[in-house]
Parts: structure tokens; sequence; C-alpha cells
């Protein structure tokens, strides 16, 4: 692809970079740029420096947060004796969205997964444990993929914590298997939030 100016072949490179966009959507959006409010464009590039400048990660759960604690470990009407497992911050936008549950979460920052070399030791599963040992924990609930990766990870946290004697359960499987959570509509994950059922560790109970 040709470009008549190279300070636009710069802006599509750098658009080009996102997820799922390709040149011509790129150039779409330099176009839109270029014919912006100066002062609208000057906001955007703000934000998204301010992107990596100013978000850090909640130091109790890993949520995204502007501060040392994100909003919901700070917040007085959160049951801190209920706990839900996430893979990702991601995952905590979708389960807010559905205005279901009233705990708060733990991000793993990935899942097991052998074929990639992701083990336990690479997620915050420690973190976890601990979470649970020194605080009133009555309930972990597993929030994870419908998928290899998401139900070896669940696996491998649920005999964790039966050691530890606590409630662990798993959300109902009103997501397709192989689905990701943060593509669930909220009714759906609202429903398996709601209707989550005790996590068995073997196949015979």
């Amino acid at each position: 692809m040709k470009f008549p100016s190279s300070t636009i072949e710069k802006v599509v490179e750098q658009l080009s970079r996102f997820p799922g966009v390709g040149k011509k959507s790129a150039l779409r959006m330099t176009m839109f740029l270029l014919n912006d409010d100066e002062e609208d464009v000057k906001r955007m590039a703000d934000s998204i420096v301010e992107l990596k400048t100013k978000t850090t990660f909640c130091e109790t759960c890993g949520n995204v947060s502007d501060a040392p604690q994100c909003s919901v470990c700070t917040s007085v009407n959160r049951n801190r004796n209920l706990i839900c497992v996430v893979r990702d911050f991601q995952d905590i936008i979708s389960l807010e969205n559905t205005g279901q549950y009233s705990g708060v979460y733990h991000v793993l920052g990935g899942l097991i997964s052998p074929m990639d070399g992701v083990g336990p030791d690479d997620l915050t599963i420690s973190a976890l444990l601990k979470r649970v040992k020194e605080q009133e924990v009555d309930e972990v609930v597993l929030a994870l993929s419908a998928n290899m990766e998401g139900d070896t990870t669940s696996f491998y946290l649920a005999r964790k914590l039966e050691a530890l004697n606590v409630r662990v359960s798993a959300i109902a499987r009103g997501i397709a298997v192989g689905g990701e959570l943060s593509y669930a509509d909220e009714i759906t994950l609202g429903r398996s939030i709601q209707h989550r059922t005790p996590y068995k560790t073997s196949f015979d109970r």
C-alpha cells in the first residue's frame, strides 16, 4: 500500500498493530483523525499516554486500577468472604456488567497451559491461596473460560483450595464450551454466576 505522506504511513502502521485491524481499516481511522478537530485528537493522544502512565494493578486482587487498591476492593458494599477467580480484568468488567455479583475478585493473569509454557508458578495462585488463608473466606467461585486451559486451571485450583477447607464453586455452564467469558452476553453470564454449583475435583462424585 502506497501513501502520499510518510506521516500518514506511520499512523497507519501503528494503528494496524491493533488486533483485527488491517491496513485498510487503519487507513480509514487515520483519515478520520486527519479530518477530526485538533483538540479532540490531542485528547485522544493524551488518554492513550495516560493509559500507560497512570494505570496500575490492584495490590490485592490484580484488577486494573488508578490507585493501589481498585474500586471493588475499597468498596464497603462488597462481600469480602466471597472471592471470584478470573483470568484477567476483562472478565471482571463482564461480571460487573451483569449486576449479579457482590463479592470481590482475584485475577490470575492467565490460565495454566503447558503447551504455551504457562504453569501454576506463572500465575497469581500463591497470592490467592494466601488471601484465603489470611482472610475469613467462605467461598471461592471459579469463573474461568470453558475450554481446556480453563478446566485445567479450575481443577488445579480446586485441589489446592480444598486443602484450606473453603467451599469451592464454579459458574454454571451457560457459557458455551470453548467460549471466553468476555464474549458472553450479560444475561447468560449473570445467570451463570447466580446458579454456580459446587466444584468437583473427581469424576465419581
